[in-house]
């Protein structure tokens, strides 16, 4: 290590723990162990440009353990990619600033993804991997290598113990994904103590069964065994790569190095006295980094500078030698790609047969296949079940990256993080796909779609009691209101075939927002009355004679029609009942107030609603007034026609339920 190097990641060491000590909050033990490596990768290995940090071809870092993010921040400050001051870090886990607790992708320029679940950073890094693949195999030719770069993740102990690493690992080896490359950062030490406590395991041999190649670096303050390390993970071409790198946590904390208690709080500002004097850091006056250290790292960026300028000459080379792959490039990258839909006549053109909504959903996804180029996507095992194999595309495979179907096993919580990780490296489109019951599996990773902002589509089907045989083990009931609980999530239950297109429609054009599209197994009548509208959120499908109508009935999924048929029993009888189909509750509560009002008039205040899943979140729209036709327990075994008539769901039960209330 040279005097600049070391003086280089004693600045990272030094920064980190200023930041956290003037936040009086954060996790100093990573950044001090973990500094070396990480210093190492960005100046030697990493590809990137200051003067474009969204370069597309740039390689991708990945902060998996979140909570050193102070780490990550110092070598955005350093390194000079980015715009973070001395004063952001100075701001760190404050109010406003750019320099959040955990990495925040969108927030921090630079920063790659949203990383706080250990372990989800992984799964990202995997499914970068899979986009870099898939974008190489359809775009590059001989000679203009336009998609080339490698994906790096920096992971903990608690990331590896996660089980979300256990199931992207396992389709990264199967998928042999040679441009991604982890960085373990072992230190045997997580909040509660020496991993010996819970966590003997032999990781390396785990890794090696999942198909990566294993390196070890045996000091972690070691900077040429571990380019060494990096260098031949690149050099391998079949398999991804783990890198063991054996760290002390709070390294250089004379009272803290190697200890628990240097993981989760700050150092002290005795401790961190004792640290600069430990390091040898010659300067007291706290954030204060001495111009050599600045030009250092700015010296290891003037390769990436470089290689971001030949690659965009490359790239203007390849556009004339191919201009139809340019064309297709600009299609892979138009954000409005989808917008033209809306006029679009085969698309919504309707079949005309009953069928499932997962089967409608399956007709959408294969009409859009053609549509947008950059769509992928697959399923946790379901594509026949839940209608999501695009038709005459291949899937995805070590031999074969240029496919669009994603085998992606039994693993639903690993393929939601690959997929926000995909949408994360930019350039394609993504579904997944399970059964609504099994969401539960997904939702961490959900909760990170909506929060990075990744329209991210989720198609979930076999969404209510409707499922029948399987039992309640398989009968979703709380989920919906699990989902529709999520800030910045869309979730649609579509009635029939066009509110299935809709939903597709909105999904496919969401630039910031995910999209779950929640779809029945058993048959739905085409119903009359619905359309386009359904974009809305919610819209009168059958309308009452009344400006104030005597009541309202609102309904989403498959108990639509039998609203309708209620309604019309009503109408018969003297009742003047308006139906409201709400496929959408987060879109419909986003409309002017003058629309919701048309459609909800506050002077009605007899409502019923019916949904066969959880009551919860209804009453926003029923009052103290109405009634919620909904399911209070897990469902039975039984043929679904039958589970429908014993909870309720039938025409006579809403004609009923609204006669309750007049």
């Amino acid at each position: 290590m040279n005097n600049c190097d070391n003086m280089s990641v004693n600045a990272v060491r030094i920064l980190s723990a200023d930041a956290i000590q003037k936040a009086n909050s954060g996790h100093p033990g990573l950044p001090l162990g973990a500094a070396p490596m990480a210093f190492e990768l960005w100046a030697r290995h990493l590809k990137i440009s200051t003067k474009d940090v969204n370069w597309f071809n740039r390689d991708r870092f990945i902060l998996s353990a979140g909570h050193g993010s102070a780490l990550l921040y110092s070598l955005l400050h350093l390194f000079g990619y980015g715009d973070l001051t001395i004063d952001d870090l100075k701001d760190f886990r404050q109010l406003g600033s750019k320099t959040p607790g955990h990495p925040e992708f969108g927030h921090t320029l630079g920063v790659e993804a949203t990383t706080g679940p250990l372990g989800a950073g992984l799964s990202n890094a995997v499914g970068m991997a899979i986009a870099e693949e898939h974008l190489a195999a359809v775009f590059n030719k001989e000679g203009f290598p336009v998609v080339d770069h490698y994906t790096f993740a920096l992971a903990g102990d608690g990331c590896i113990m996660e089980g979300i690493s256990a199931e992207a690992f396992s389709l990264a080896g199967t998928l042999g994904l040679d441009k991604l490359i982890v960085l373990y950062d072992s230190n045997n030490i997580t909040i509660e103590g020496d991993t010996e406590t819970n966590f003997t395991e032999n990781v390396m041999k785990r890794m090696e069964a999942y198909g990566f190649q294993t390196i070890e670096v045996a000091d972690g303050t070691d900077l040429a065994a571990i380019s060494a390390a990096i260098e031949a993970a690149k050099a391998d071409k079949d398999r991804p790569s783990f890198i063991k790198v054996n760290t002390v946590i709070g390294y250089g904390c004379p009272a803290k190095a190697g200890k628990a208690n240097s993981h989760g709080e700050p150092l002290g500002e005795e401790n961190v006295k004792a640290l600069r004097q430990t390091l040898g850091w010659e300067y007291d006056e706290a954030f204060y980094v001495p111009q050599e250290v600045y030009d250092n790292c700015a010296s290891y960026m003037e390769a990436g500078n470089a290689a971001m300028e030949e690659w965009k000459a490359m790239f203007d080379s390849y556009c004339k030698a191919y201009p139809e792959m340019k064309a297709l490039w600009d299609k892979y990258f138009d954000e409005n790609v989808a917008e033209d839909l809306i006029d679009n006549e085969e698309f919504w053109a309707l079949t005309g047969k009953k069928d499932a909504t997962r089967g409608y959903s399956g007709t959408a996804l294969n009409r859009l296949k053609d549509m947008i180029p950059s769509l992928i996507g697959g399923s946790a095992d379901l594509g026949p079940s839940t209608k999501t194999i695009m038709k005459g595309e291949e899937f995805i495979s070590k031999d074969n990256y240029a496919g669009r179907n994603i085998h992606y096993g039994i693993r639903e919580l690993a393929m939601t993080g690959m997929a926000n990780g995909i949408l994360l490296h930019g350039g394609l489109k993504t579904y997944v796909s399970t059964f609504f019951v099994f969401s539960d599996f997904m939702k961490p990773m959900a909760r990170i779609s909506a929060l990075a902002q990744l329209p991210v589509i989720y198609i979930l089907t076999h969404d209510s009691i409707g499922v029948g045989e399987d039992g309640p083990t398989h009968e979703p009931v709380e989920q919906l209101v699990m989902y529709r609980s999520i800030p910045n999530f869309n979730v649609f239950r579509p009635a029939d075939e066009i509110e299935t297109y809709a939903a597709w429609y909105s999904a496919v054009t969401s630039r910031t927002t995910p999209t779950a599209i929640v779809c029945s197994r058993q048959s739905v009548p085409l119903v009359e009355g619905t359309g386009k509208d359904a974009l809305k959120g919610g819209y009168i499908v059958l309308d009452s004679e009344k400006k104030v109508p005597d009541a309202i009935i609102i309904a989403t999924g498959s108990e639509l029609s039998i609203s309708i048929d209620a309604a019309k029993q009503l109408k018969e009888e003297g009742v003047d009942v308006r139906v409201v189909s709400m496929p959408c509750m987060e879109i419909f509560d986003r409309q002017p107030a003058e629309y919701k009002e048309a459609v909800l008039p506050c002077e009605c205040r007899k409502r019923v609603a019916v949904e066969a899943l959880s009551e919860y979140g209804w009453h926003k729209y029923t009052g103290i007034d109405g009634r919620i036709i909904a399911m209070h327990d897990f469902g039975m075994s039984a043929p679904g026609s039958q589970l429908f008539k014993e909870f309720g769901f039938t025409v006579e039960n809403v004609v009923a339920t609204v006669k309750e209330i007049l």
